[in-house]
This record gives C-alpha cells, sequence and structure tokens, in this order.
C-alpha cells in the first residue's frame, strides 16, 4: 500500500493515478492511499529535500449526488468534513448513489440538524453519546435518501476508515475535494481487482453481521472474498446469536433484494450461517423430489431465486434483450411484457421504507415448499408426494417472520403467497384457461398477493423443469398468468372486484333475514354470479338469492 516506488523515478501519472505521491522535482520518493502515507514513506527513505505531495487523478473523474453540493453548501467555512463508504466505492464503480455518510472530528449532531434546516428534511438523532445523526430527505418521486453523519470512530480520520468492515468501504474525500480520494487500505486497487478485504484481524469479529454484509456485497459487485477475509467470517459465525435479530433481518432483506439471490444463499448455507437466522433451511438439502422435479427441495428453492430474478429482468420496465434471448424468456417477454410498468409499482410498494414488496417476494420464494421434508409421503406407486405443503408451510413463515420481527401487513402477504402458491400451477394443470369464477375466486383469496404468487409461479414452472420443460407446457402456463393479470389490471370491476348491486341490509329487509353468516354467504354468491355473467341488475341479485336460499333449505348439508 505505501512504499518507495519501485523502477524508473520519472513521473508516470497511469502507475500512480487514484494515489498521492512525494515528489522531489519530477522523482517520486513516495506514494500511499493518503497525504500522510505519501510523506512517510518518502521520509523512511531518509530524504531531505522539499517534498511536494500531490494526488495523481484517475482517467475519469467521480460523480456523487447532487445532494453532495447542496450540504456542502450548507456548511460553516473551512469546516473538516468528509464522505466516507459506500458512497465513494460507488462512485468508484460509476453507480448512482442516494445514501451519503460523513464523517468530521466532531459536532455531528449540530451539523446534521444544520443541514435537515436547510435542506427541509427530517432530522433524527440516532446516538446522542456518539455523536450520530440521521437526515432524511424526501425526493420529489418518493424516494428517500439519507444522510449520515458521525464523528471520527478513533482520534481521526484513518482511525475511522481502518476500523470499519472492509477496504472498498474504507475509502474517502474531502467535501472540499472531491476529486481526491483518502484510501489508506487501499481499497480502490481491491474494486478494481474485484477483492473483497476485511480493513483489519477485528472487522468479523467486531461485528459479526458484518458475514451477511461480504456476502451481499460479494453477490452484488461480483467480488472474489479473500482467503483470509474468509477464514475470518468463518471463525466468527457462532458469534451471530450475540446481533440482534432486526439487524440480521435487514441485512438478509438487503440480500435477497440485491443481485444473485441464489449465490448469496448458497454461500450463507456453506457458511453455516442459515441455522442463526433461517433455522428451516437446512432441513431441504437432501430432499427427494419425483419428476418433474430435477433437483431436491434445496436446490430446487435456489433454483427459484435465481429464476425468479431472470423472470423480474425480463419483465422490467428496462430490460436488457439479451436476457430474453432464450426461447423461454423471449416468450415471457413477449406474453407478459405488456405488464411491465405495473408490476414494477407493484414490487417497489414500500411495506416499510427500507423493506419493498419485491424483497418479501425473494423471502417467500426461499420459504415457499419449506414445509415438504415434514411432509413428504412415498404412494404405493412410489412416486413422492407432499400433500398439504403449502398449508403448513404458511404457518411456518408466520411463525419466521414474527421471529424476524416483521410487520403485520408484511406477514400477511408471505402467510398469503405461500399458502396459495400452487393455485396458478393447479389452473394450468387443469387445462384452458382459468374461467371467469375461477379468476375472481383466486383474488378473492389473495388479493393483491395475486400477483407475486403469479410471478412465484413462473420461476416455480422454470425451477421445477429446468432444461426438460417442454415448451406447450411454458406457453400454456404463460397464458394462464396473462389471463389472472389481465383481470387483476386490465378488468378489475367486471372479474375481481364487480359493482356491488346490493348490500346486507337490502338482504335483509327484502328477504326478511336476520344479521348472521348466512349475510355473507349471499353476498358472495351474488358476486361470483356477476362476475360470471349470470347477474347484471339489482332485480337478478335478489332473483339469484332466493335461489341459493331455496338450494340451502332443500339441502341444509
Amino acid at each position: 500500500m505505501t512504499g518507495q516506488p519501485e523502477g524508473p523515478n520519472e513521473f508516470e501519472p497511469l502507475a500512480y493515478a487514484g494515489r498521492w505521491i512525494a515528489r522531489v522535482g519530477e522523482r517520486i520518493v513516495g506514494q500511499g492511499g493518503t497525504p500522510q502515507q505519501a510523506r512517510q514513506a518518502a521520509l523512511a527513505a531518509r530524504f531531505k529535500e522539499h517534498l511536494e505531495i500531490v494526488y495523481v487523478p484517475t482517467s475519469h473523474p467521480f460523480s456523487f449526488s447532487t445532494r453532495l453540493e447542496k450540504v456542502r453548501a450548507n456548511l460553516p467555512p473551512d469546516f473538516p468534513i468528509y464522505l466516507v463508504g459506500g458512497a465513494v466505492r460507488d462512485a468508484l464503480l460509476g453507480r448512482p448513489t442516494h445514501d451519503l455518510d460523513f464523517v468530521m472530528p466532531s459536532g455531528a449532531l449540530h451539523i446534521g440538524r444544520r443541514v435537515a434546516d436547510a435542506l427541509g428534511g427530517a432530522y433524527f438523532p440516532l446516538d446522542e453519546e456518539r455523536q450520530t445523526a440521521r437526515v432524511v430527505l424526501t425526493a420529489p418521486g418518493g424516494q428517500r435518501e439519507l444522510l449520515d453523519f458521525a464523528v471520527y470512530r478513533g482520534p481521526d480520520l484513518e482511525s475511522d476508515l481502518r476500523g470499519r468492515d472492509f477496504t472498498i468501504n474504507a475509502i474517502a474525500v474531502d467535501v472540499y475535494q472531491q476529486d481526491a480520494l483518502l484510501d489508506p487500505l487501499g481499497g480502490a486497487g481491491d474494486l478494481r481487482s474485484r477483492s473483497l478485504r476485511a480493513c483489519s484481524p477485528a472487522s468479523l469479529s467486531d461485528d459479526p453481521v458484518r458475514i451477511l454484509r461480504a456476502i451481499r456485497l460479494a453477490a452484488s459487485l461480483d467480488l472474489h472474498i479473500q482467503p483470509e477475509t474468509l477464514r475470518l467470517m468463518r471463525e466468527t459465525v457462532p458469534r451471530l446469536p450475540s446481533v440482534t435479530i432486526e439487524r440480521l433481518r435487514d441485512e438478509l432483506i438487503r440480500t435477497l433484494n440485491g443481485p444473485q439471490p441464489k449465490t448469496a444463499m448458497r454461500a450463507l448455507e456453506m457458511l453455516g450461517v442459515l441455522p442463526a437466522i433461517l433455522p428451516e433451511m437446512p432441513a431441504l438439502k437432501g430432499v427427494v423430489q419425483s419428476t418433474p422435479h430435477i433437483h431436491d427441495v434445496w436446490m430446487h428453492t435456489l433454483d427459484v431465486l435465481q429464476k425468479l430474478e431472470s423472470v423480474l429482468e425480463v419483465l422490467a420496465p428496462q430490460y436488457d434483450p439479451d436476457v430474453s434471448a432464450n426461447l423461454m424468456m423471449g416468450l415471457l417477454s413477449l406474453r407478459l411484457g405488456r405488464f411491465r410498468d405495473q408490476i414494477n409499482t407493484h414490487l417497489q410498494y414500500p411495506f416499510t421504507p427500507d423493506r419493498p414488496g419485491r424483497a418479501l417476494l425473494f423471502l417467500a420464494a426461499v420459504y415457499h415448499d419449506v414445509a415438504k421434508p415434514q411432509t413428504r409421503q412415498v404412494d404405493a406407486q412410489g412416486r413422492i408426494r407432499f400433500f398439504e405443503h403449502d398449508q403448513i408451510g404458511a404457518r411456518m413463515i408466520i411463525e419466521r417472520a414474527r421471529a424476524l420481527h416483521l410487520s403485520n401487513p408484511e406477514i400477511s402477504r408471505l402467510e398469503t403467497v405461500v399458502r396459495h402458491h400452487l393455485r396458478p400451477i393447479l389452473l394450468s394443470q387443469a387445462g384452458g384457461l382459468p374461467s371467469r369464477r375461477a379468476i375472481y375466486r383466486f383474488f378473492r383469496d389473495t388479493q393483491e398477493a395475486g400477483v407475486d404468487i403469479c410471478l412465484l409461479s413462473l420461476a416455480d414452472v422454470l425451477g421445477t423443469y429446468g432444461p426438460t420443460l417442454p415448451q406447450e407446457t411454458w406457453s400454456h402456463h404463460l397464458e394462464v398468468v396473462r389471463s389472472l393479470l389481465k383481470a387483476w389490471w386490465e378488468h378489475p370491476q367486471s372479474s375481481v372486484s364487480p359493482v356491488a348491486l346490493i348490500d346486507g341490509n337490502d338482504l335483509m329487509r327484502e328477504l326478511g333475514l336476520k344479521p348472521g353468516p348466512k349475510i355473507g354467504q349471499l353476498l358472495e354468491e351474488i358476486r361470483e354470479a356477476q362476475v360470471n355473467g349470470e347477474v347484471q341488475n339489482r332485480d337478478e341479485a335478489l332473483a339469484a338469492a332466493l335461489k341459493w336460499l331455496g338450494q340451502v333449505d332443500r339441502n341444509p348439508d
């Protein structure tokens, strides 16, 4: 990272791009990730001449959020403050970022409140004792931007950076000199070489949740975890129970909501992390299934995660046509591409600011077959069955979601998706397209979760058959899903939520009925008759109710 350069002493910009150098004239006599490192490297070589410390810029300028300029404009003059962590990393990668982390020698709470007042944001003191504050800004489109302000964890900036998790997150820039990196641990070089390396031997043991973060970063940024860091991660796994479940949950949700969830989940399993956060998962390994399944339950679950990611990529508003280059994905794009915008809006629904619907869909995919180990049976013909695994699995996901301290709406969504995840597949296997009554009943039982169930069913079919999936089977399933989504988004009043022709008071007054469950049953019968085209006005609704009552009276059982 530091030291006297080898080879020619002539200044070669490309050799030192992104580094600080100490030079005497045109001679390079030291280099490092910070001005101090460059100076120390030069002094170690006993150069007594006057040293010039300069930064060698990279070929591409860094691009930060426009919020950074607004923050800087509202700081006290000459106040030392640095942008650190993910925002700097993402700038090096050319990726957009909306969350900014700042560190400074002192006064973080005061600076946070000052910026919040100036920018019209909400101010939250996260930890007054440790001088940590958060400012929440809301963009015109509703997207949140987080600005965190903290004092150094240590005597100076370099100590703060060395105490962070991984070198790629231990890079800073002075807000007044945004084109010069402060990189004492060589994180920029690790980023270029696609390496994930812990800042210190204590990085993982200081905060075991960093095990999950390492896997998330490796998956989302396509990084290779260095062997020493991997060893530290394994050694720290037994300490995971000491971490609050909320922090583990949040890191897990970010992982599932990011790129390559299959790779991440497999890494969590191989490291032995799952018992601490998703303890039902290890039992899925080795649970054999009959054809058309090509994998055991665990590998099928992983494959469904991968297929779900591919399905959502093809159906994204801005999608890469290369993703749908194969026949099956091409058919998916052709049949369901019309719903791209609606699907994107649905998946972005914020159950909480940090947990959109998309993240819950992937968690439901992890648990959709969770009850198969305990429901596995082999019939007389040798075929393996998993009777009621969807119903039992729904109860299991409720328990796990509560243990993860998810909200009641999130628990309800997960339970509904797991309980009904087979229904589009069963409708497809029935032959033909689902009737209007079947479509109505599907969304009556699932509501908004029906969209998630449709998307999960696509991944489930792809994961079940793999390369053996017949084109006609896939094509028909796409038509079934299209008929469901078309009803939900394009014909809701005629297929999903018909306009009420009559209410319970009308039924009691006109038919002389008393309050009770029979009223609800009658209204449900009328709604089904409406979507089936059998009832179109109030008189026909009353007639249908009378007819149903007559049938009940003749057949009380």
